[in-house]
């Protein structure tokens, strides 16, 4: 697959949030909870949104977590509606995994690099090119791409799982996320052939900067999500999903930590470990094109005033077409079987 054939992803500028004041906020926050309340709806929010939704899903008696545990709680509640604030595979996921549920989420337009780079068409087309394969998709892709795999994954997952392929002898197709699939090669040894995406948060993350800064801060621990660069990942004594970097940053004894990932994490990370000096990974340096800044500009979408309104108005609803849904929900149910049986 020549990367040149993939299609050119549009990255919206990042939203400005509305200049609420701290008592037009504290009302909107009490609304969206009455809200919730009357709805039997439960809040679903990803680290990487920001800390005002994360702290308001903690108090409604919802998550904030990675794709893997978001998909998780939402299958284990009994509420009427789930309310999803993070991208729009993860609505699509909660909504594979509970067709009787109505699932929301505050912006539909809200979506991933990962996932509007690798469209389903192009995909299956790359996976009949390699009948042999085992079909290996992350998380952050379409419910189509996930119709036509074998096994979802999350980065929290992702190693267990092929190792276990690699012991039974498989080769993979991995998509859509490069330096992940890269990673997990790496660590495994198996005969992996990779749709060539990349995140655009991830991406910008800079090896030689990373060198700079690390000399600057000599006791700093580097934390580096393996969607990262491999200069970069190469320079992490801690390499992990979401929240392995967040038990990290509670659990090592250093005083300062550089983090290579989605700035939205600081909130639960400032949250378990108060005393520690949080720094971002640096995305500047030679040769940056920085589109995102350490921050999703689809994640920072999501914000008080647009969940408010998706809970008053009852849209924007997420649909998946139940022929879809069926197949979909094949790869994502092998991997919380699995889940399940690594304990």
């Amino acid at each position: 697959m020549n990367p040149l054939s993939l299609p050119r992803i549009q990255v919206p500028a990042h939203p400005q949030p509305s200049p609420l004041s701290g008592a037009d906020k504290a009302a909107l926050i009490e609304r969206i909870k009455a809200l919730l309340l009357e709805q039997r709806a439960v809040l679903v929010a990803h680290y990487y949104v920001d800390g005002d939704l994360q702290a308001l899903a903690e108090a409604t008696g919802g998550c904030v977590a990675d794709s893997l545990e978001m998909a998780r709680f939402g299958s284990a509640q009994q509420a009427d509606t789930l309310v999803v604030c993070g991208v729009r595979f993860m609505g699509e996921t909660a909504k594979i995994l509970n067709p009787e549920k109505r699932v929301l989420m505050p912006d539909l337009a809200a979506s991933c690099s990962l996932d509007d780079g690798c469209p389903a068409d192009l995909f299956g087309g790359f996976c009949d090119q390699y009948p042999e394969h085992q079909v290996v998709v992350y998380a952050n892709t379409s419910a189509a791409v996930k119709a036509r795999a074998d096994w979802m994954v999350t980065s929290s997952i992702a190693l267990p799982v092929i190792r276990h392929l690699h012991q039974q002898g498989q080769k993979v197709l991995w998509a859509p996320d490069k330096h992940l699939g890269h990673y997990v090669q790496q660590l495994t040894g198996i005969d992996m052939v990779l749709w060539p995406g990349a995140c655009v948060v991830h991406e910008e993350f800079k090896s030689v900067a990373l060198e700079r800064l690390r000399k600057l801060h000599p006791q700093a621990a580097v934390l580096v999500h393996p969607e990262s660069p491999n200069e970069v990942v190469q320079q992490a004594d801690v390499v992990g999903s979401t929240t392995q970097l967040i038990r990290a940053v509670h659990d090592l004894p250093n005083p300062e930590f550089i983090v290579a990932t989605d700035e939205g994490i600081f909130w639960k990370m400032k949250q378990l470990a108060p005393d520690k000096q949080l720094i971002a990974a640096p995305t500047a340096g030679e040769g940056a094109t920085c589109e995102s800044c350490a921050h999703c500009p689809w994640m920072a979408m999501n914000d008080l005033e647009k969940l408010a309104h998706c809970l008053e108005t009852g849209g924007p609803e997420i649909q998946v077409a139940e022929a879809i849904r069926a197949r979909a929900l094949v790869p994502i149910r092998r991997m919380l079987d699995f889940a399940a049986s690594q304990g």
